[in-house]
């Protein structure tokens, strides 16, 4: 039963607080414990250190009041031991600090970063690569500050500690009284860090926005150029900016209150001390000397208790950040091996489709609705239907990017759902019309292909797609790099490049996703002879909207609203008169318009 006047949430805070804190503790940071407890023995030696700083500014006191000559040759080197001890031990302490937080946040960028690259293509779909981006930059950052701030905590609390220890040693009645403060300023400390903890959760949220809006826009920037749209995307871009400065600017407000209200009451705590210890010396119950050593301890504490006052706010922070980022962690792909699943065997390449079904998250109907396809090994088949028909969708669940929701896909009689993926993949080349180029060298990309493959390998590669004597040209050959996806080469020299990459994995199936459609004559006529070498003695899907380019299929399958309606040769399906025939005359006479036009 719930206590009157209990606030569940703030229960609810706790333990999701000691949850988050407990798995950071157990999987991320004891890895380097070792560390960790070099980082805690130069803490212990600088707050030690510190703490000697209140007993010589008494000892000196004492010696100038009794006069004592041993000062002038005693304390000035002390005093110089001590800071320089403290400054050696201040520095191992900071580096140590760093080497684990930065290691911490590696670990954890790199844990996101391979879960991504494994994660479902719906689940990836579900959020903008801004959005993504952000728990790499923003919430990493949030993350790395608060690990440095509760790491550096550990000097505090000793420093603390061990000042207090100092304050004991002068006069323990005082120390009573003083202590007996600090507490007071828990309740307006805490509650800034749960508000802090809340606006966190916008300021990252607005980080991705904005990612998401700048990305978009430069990479669509032609189109914002041809149709004069800058205006519209200025305006777009202020708003997302306005938006993360006005989520930055609560966070300021909040962590601006925390210092003044810590100076505030470090404030009173000193002139309650002051005021106390003057009327207990005017009665005869301490020194001088043993109050302005208590005094100089309380101000050289007041730096670490006010870090340690702001230490929940950066924490509540950081909490916010990690949260995000262990959600992303532990979202575990649906696309896995199956238990018992086994390497594709070797075959001729055969493809069946039977009764496959497949709907999209949220979608209305179905993309493929009870397809059934066979697609003999070595033969080439082309998906032909208007846009949204299913075409890519098909050629997805063949490679198990999309699980079918019903039915079953088979490869040389096997289902894939029942075969390793990196079995069925590996024996799968893809070829698209947006031919994605890492920004590395001409030979790496093309060795992506099969990462083992010999540089000889390589060039055999790129000789059959035609792209041999346009890489020798470069002015590093195959060692130069191709720019961010491959911008410092022509189109055609991508999609070369692509059959290269392909031609080098000597897939039994390969999958042409409108592989020429953006070229020009040129450049096409070398790429569809690349294309025929690639495709010889292979099984192949072909997608093409343009209909000139697979006649030559030895089937063609026509899909409307994600079923198959007409299937078989082009004559044959041009004398059936159906769809495929209404595709065709409505391609030729868009054409003859556009010809016409143009002449």
């Amino acid at each position: 039963m719930a206590t009157p006047g209990a606030n569940p949430g703030h229960a609810l805070d706790r333990a999701a607080t000691f949850s988050l804190l407990s798995r950071l503790w157990r999987e991320w940071l004891v890895p380097f414990r070792r560390r960790l407890a070099l980082v805690a023995l130069a803490a212990l030696a600088v707050s030690a250190l510190t703490a000697l700083y209140p007993i010589v500014i008494e000892r000196a006191y004492a010696m100038l009041t009794a006069q004592d000559p041993a000062i002038l040759y005693l304390l000035p080197p002390a005093v110089i031991g001590l800071v320089a001890l403290k400054g050696a031990a201040q520095y191992v302490q900071a580096v140590l600090i760093n080497d684990v937080v930065l290691r911490v946040i590696e670990a954890l960028q790199q844990s996101m970063f391979s879960h991504l690259l494994r994660a479902d293509l719906a689940q990836l779909s579900l959020e903008s690569p801004g959005r993504l981006v952000a728990r790499f930059t923003a919430d990493a950052t949030l993350v790395r500050e608060s690990l440095t701030k509760a790491t550096n905590a550990f000097a505090d609390v000793f420093t603390v500690v061990a000042l207090a220890a100092s304050m004991v040693w002068l006069d323990w009645v005082l120390s009573l009284f003083a202590l007996a403060l600090y507490p007071v300023a828990a309740v307006p400390i805490v509650r800034i860090g749960r508000a802090l903890r809340r606006q966190s959760r916008g300021m990252t949220e607005r980080m991705g926005d904005v990612t998401a809006t700048v990305a978009e826009t430069f990479s669509g920037i032609r189109l914002v150029r041809t149709f004069g749209l800058e205006a519209w995307a200025e305006a777009r871009g202020g708003a997302a900016f306005a938006s993360l400065r006005e989520s930055l600017m609560q966070l300021a407000r909040g962590r601006a209150r925390i210092d003044p209200v810590l100076e505030f009451l470090g404030g009173v705590a000193v002139a309650a001390v002051i005021a106390f210890a003057g009327w207990r010396i005017t009665i005869g119950g301490g020194s001088v000397g043993q109050f302005t050593g208590f005094v100089a301890a309380m101000l050289i504490a007041a730096r670490p208790v006010r870090a340690l006052g702001s230490l929940n706010a950066a924490l509540q922070e950081g909490l916010a950040g990690l949260a995000r980022v262990f959600a992303l962690i532990d979202r575990r792909p649906l696309i896995v091996d199956a238990p018992g699943a086994v390497a594709l065997p070797p075959g001729p390449g055969a493809v069946r489709f039977e009764r496959v079904r497949f709907a999209y998250a949220g979608a209305d109907a179905p993309a493929l609705d009870e397809v059934t396809l066979a697609v003999p090994a070595g033969s080439t088949v082309a998906l032909v239907g208007p846009s949204g028909s299913g075409k890519s969708t098909l050629m997805a669940v063949l490679a198990r990017l999309y699980d079918a929701t019903g039915g079953a896909v088979l490869v040389d009689g096997c289902d894939v759902r029942g075969l390793r993926l990196a079995s069925l993949r590996g024996a799968i080349a893809l070829v698209a019309q947006d031919v994605m180029l890492f920004d590395d060298t001409v030979a790496a990309n093309i060795r992506f292909g099969r990462q083992d493959a010999t540089d000889a390998d390589v060039e055999a590669a790129a000789r059959a797609a035609a792209a041999h004597d346009f890489i020798a040209a470069l002015p590093r050959g195959y060692a130069t790099r191709v720019g961010d996806r491959g911008e410092t080469l022509s189109g055609g020299q991508r999609q070369r490049i692509a059959l290269a990459r392909a031609l080098l994995r000597n897939p039994r199936i390969l999958l042409l996703d409108e592989a020429t459609s953006a070229l020009d004559s040129e450049s096409e006529a070398e790429v569809k002879a690349a294309v025929a070498a690639l495709r010889r003695g292979r099984t192949t899907l072909v997608i093409a909207h343009r209909l000139a380019t697979v006649r030559e299929a030895d089937a063609i399958c026509v899909l409307e609203a994600g079923r198959v309606v007409e299937t078989g040769s082009h004559e044959a399906l041009l004398a059936l008169g159906g769809r495929y025939a209404a595709l065709c005359r409505a391609q030729y006479f868009a054409d003859e318009a556009v010809t016409g036009t143009a002449g």
